[in-house]
């Protein structure tokens, strides 16, 4: 019996590329778009449209049915909300892995299987392999710390074709040769939801102006002023507005005091470590071993590092075989054992 795929069709060439493939090898496809988010904001339109317009024409082409699932609601109070209110703590949160997690392998495939699907399907740059979740073929697009969170039941009834595409180059040639509507399109960037806009004018946009506070070197001296703390990011170097001399690097903040910690030495102990804790655990297979030597990975595009894994009740703790560079509260440490993602959390 043929297999019912629901393919999320982002109106990009990746999705595309993916729902062409499976109607190459036999699957029965319907392409969805999803409605996460469609508020313009101030300088900026949002493209969903014209999204949802390119997605449609290569179903089109492809002949396969479309229809369109609206998630804005959930959307806001699963990804949006948490995202603002991780910032409003202090953290630097990703909505890339929340989006994946609670959208994308929950939402989006409860409602496919509801709706006669027997598996769905994305163009994300990962490969799965009964229900173990792979790094790409391609490693320079690989995307799998961003669904390190997905479930390995919802991994069993995926499809992620792209993943065996050695470059980026082979998905556009490929959308070139089947003559795909999308095969020219740019690739979308900024936050998953609002296109070209950054995080600081997102969040000025829902939160409003902040209060301005003081920014203070390693030595205790003040030495500027900031426009809201929940901007600033550990590590970070650009956009700091303190001037003259060495470069400046943001060590830490005090979200109750509204300060802003920064130094100007580049391996102040602040800026670098060689543990990290991480809570809200997800293993997608099973539970790390106890002294065996993993790899770990800090953020999106980080290096993998050698590292440990301890256990303890609902957190982890990572011990690393060279120290790793600004560990941000927020973001995700994800775990691989070869090219095999394990799992990880939330860094605290």
């Amino acid at each position: 019996m043929t297999k019912k795929v629901y393919v999320g069709m982002s109106g990009g060439v990746d999705s595309s590329v993916t729902a062409a493939l499976l109607v190459s090898q036999g699957y029965d496809v319907t392409g969805v778009y999803m409605k996460n988010w469609s508020r313009d904001l101030p300088g900026f339109a949002c493209p969903w449209k014209q999204d949802y317009q390119d997605a449609k024409r290569v179903a089109v082409q492809l002949g396969i049915p479309f229809k369109m699932y609206d998630f804005e609601t959930q959307y806001r109070q699963r990804v949006v909300d948490y995202m603002v209110a991780e910032y409003q703590a202090g953290c630097t949160p990703n909505p890339d892995v929340m989006c994946n997690q609670e959208i994308k392998f929950k939402l989006f495939l409860e409602t496919a299987l509801e709706d006669g699907a027997d598996m769905i399907a994305t163009g994300h740059y990962a490969r799965i392999h009964d229900g173990h979740l792979l790094e790409a073929a391609n490693a320079d697009k690989d995307q799998t710390y961003f669904l390190y969170r997905v479930s390995e039941a919802a991994l069993k009834k995926s499809l992620m074709p792209i993943g065996e595409f050695a470059t980026k180059a082979d998905v556009r040639a490929k959308a070139t040769e089947l003559g795909l509507a999308t095969a020219a399109k740019k690739d979308s960037q900024g936050i998953c939801f609002v296109g070209k806009v950054g995080i600081k004018e997102f969040l000025l946009n829902e939160l409003g102006e902040q209060a301005h506070g003081r920014i203070i070197d390693q030595n205790g001296v003040v030495m500027g002023e900031h426009d809201g703390a929940i901007f600033y990011t550990i590590g970070q170097r650009h956009g700091l507005q303190v001037g003259g001399g060495l470069p400046f690097y943001v060590t830490g903040k005090d979200m109750a005091r509204n300060e802003v910690y920064v130094t100007t030495d580049l391996q102040d102990t602040n800026l670098w470590h060689k543990s990290l804790n991480i809570t809200n655990l997800h293993w997608v297979h099973s539970f790390p071993e106890l002294g065996k030597s993993y790899l770990v990975r800090t953020r999106y595009r980080a290096e993998l590092v050698p590292c440990t894994v301890e256990l303890d009740g609902q957190s982890a703790h990572i011990v690393v075989n060279e120290e790793i560079r600004a560990i941000t509260p927020g973001q995700s440490a994800v775990i691989y054992d070869g090219n095999h993602v394990v799992g990880g959390g939330i860094v605290i």
